[in-house]
């Protein structure tokens, strides 16, 4: 079934320079004055609103080519689609040869999921629910955490993300962690996707954050983050597939908590650095490209590739330690409440990242991995349900999956709207959210998001992903 009035929605973005056909619920487009760009594929749930922003922004994507070689060989957009602030939709995979694109992963370097799951029940957990929450508020929100590191400690995180972060502290323990279970840790890293670990170098890092001796405070690690960020404790409502829930340890009934965060100032340091270095290097005389998103080229700057790379490695070994750390402060704050609970993890996986894939690489902007037999973590807003998957490395879209359901409507129209709308309206009614803004409560409320359940319906079809659980919200920390 074609969505209604397609042909003068199609003329409409013809007019904006799109060539734009549609196809069982998959709009193929591609600006018109860029016949040889790849054809950029997107997925979308038949009623979903059909944006020409993210549209344009996922085709100047794929026609990004550098002057001295490079091109994108592939691009494509998961059903969260929705257009992004600094040019590149929410959403978009692309596959590049000869060329990295700092500016299609942002400053948001390995925003990723991580989901751990506890043998409590909601009833056990309702009964301590406030004094947990006021111990979590104060790690969380107030700065009562403590993740003093060594100097060494610092440099090991950035080199070589969890595991160098582990070997330093195991030999030097220092903060909260003192009082974690440090082989447990270890044998976690296996859930991490690529083990929690690329090929950083510290010397990259802020350079504050890694001095040559003593100890550091850093006031980013540990924490959640604005905009769509946030720890859940939710409850395993219900197991699809028996057989994979039972070998990552997933049960109906559990509690689970679900933290989404990235590299915060590191990210934004590096991927800043970098997207003003790529233009900076641009070919004198050359016309900057229309889309102003800037390549580098193995051809012409092999070594600024390399770099930028090893550079973005580095931020996203510093975003693997601090979900790690956000979830074990949730962890060492649940033992203390509800004593004995191991509350074990799930996996952990990016969703902002360029990996060496295919023919060159992949680089997803809240898209996240789905090869086959991957854990995928999709999460709802926080008035609706969130999803365990497993990924079946479909080709035709990059082996990837969605990050979550996608924004409707943008953050400016909820603070814009929001505010005289009803808690009901909002879909704000027995949401348990836990802030200290108010505005956040609202920027985030269920009604700012796609429906989560076509999001997940239309990839299963599409052989993205199966179901493996779902999960309902308890309650949700947003800072």
């Amino acid at each position: 079934m074609q969505p209604k009035n397609l042909k003068r929605l199609l003329r409409a973005l013809e007019r904006q320079g799109l060539d734009v056909t549609y196809s069982d619920r998959t709009y193929s487009v591609r600006l018109v004055n860029s016949p040889e760009a790849p054809v950029a594929e997107v997925l979308l749930p038949e009623g979903f609103p059909v944006e020409a922003k993210a549209l344009k922004q996922l085709a100047n994507l794929a026609s990004v080519r550098h002057p001295s070689g490079g091109c994108v060989c592939r691009a494509c957009a998961t059903p969260d689609f929705h257009p992004g602030d600094a040019g590149v939709a929410i959403g978009s995979v692309v596959e590049t040869v000869g060329q990295v694109i700092p500016g299609a992963v942002g400053s948001d370097i390995n925003c990723g999921m991580r989901l751990h799951v506890a043998d409590l029940t909601i009833e056990e957990f309702l009964a301590k629910r406030d004094q947990f929450v006021e111990k979590m508020k104060g790690d969380y929100f107030f700065g009562t955490r403590d993740v003093t590191m060594t100097a060494q400690t610092m440099q090991a995180l950035f080199q070589y993300g969890v595991p160098g972060w582990l070997d330093a502290m195991l030999d030097q323990p220092t903060g909260s962690v003192v009082k974690s279970d440090l082989q447990q840790l270890a044998q976690e890293s296996e859930r991490i996707f690529l083990g929690g670990s690329m090929d950083g170098d510290w010397k990259l890092a802020p350079e504050e954050l890694v001095p040559d001796a003593g100890l550091v405070r850093d006031g980013g690690l540990a924490t959640i983050g604005g905009g769509n960020h946030f720890v859940e404790v939710q409850r395993v409502d219900k197991v699809e597939n028996r057989t994979l829930a039972h070998a990552w340890g997933v049960r109906e009934g559990q509690l689970a908590f679900m933290i989404h965060s990235g590299s915060r100032n590191v990210g934004k340091y590096i991927g800043g650095m970098w997207r003003d270095k790529a233009k900076a290097i641009w070919q004198k005389g050359l016309k900057y490209p229309d889309s102003q998103i800037f390549p580098l080229s193995t051809h012409s700057h092999p070594e600024l590739v390399a770099s930028y790379l090893q550079a973005e490695a580095t931020a996203a070994n510093y975003a693997f330690v601090n979900r790690l750390l956000l979830a074990e402060l949730l962890r060492l704050r649940l033992r203390e409440v509800y004593k004995d609970v191991e509350a074990p993890l799930v996996y952990d996986l990016p969703h902002n990242i360029t990996l060496p894939e295919g023919q060159g690489w992949v680089t997803r902007k809240g898209a996240c991995p789905a090869h086959v037999g991957q854990p995928v973590i999709i999460p709802g807003s926080m008035g609706a349900y969130s999803y365990l998957m497993v990924g079946r490395g479909n080709p035709a879209f990059c082996n990837s999956a969605s990050h979550g359901a996608g924004r409707i409507y943008s953050r400016f129209d909820l603070n814009r709207k929001g505010a005289s709308q009803s808690e009901a309206e909002l879909g704000l009614t027995g949401i348990d959210c836990i802030t200290l803004r108010e505005e956040r409560r609202i920027e985030e409320a269920p009604a700012a998001y796609k429906p989560i359940q076509s999001v997940i319906d239309v990839q299963v079809e599409a052989e993205m992903v199966d179901v493996v659980a779902r999960l309902s919200p308890v309650l949700t920390f947003k800072a």
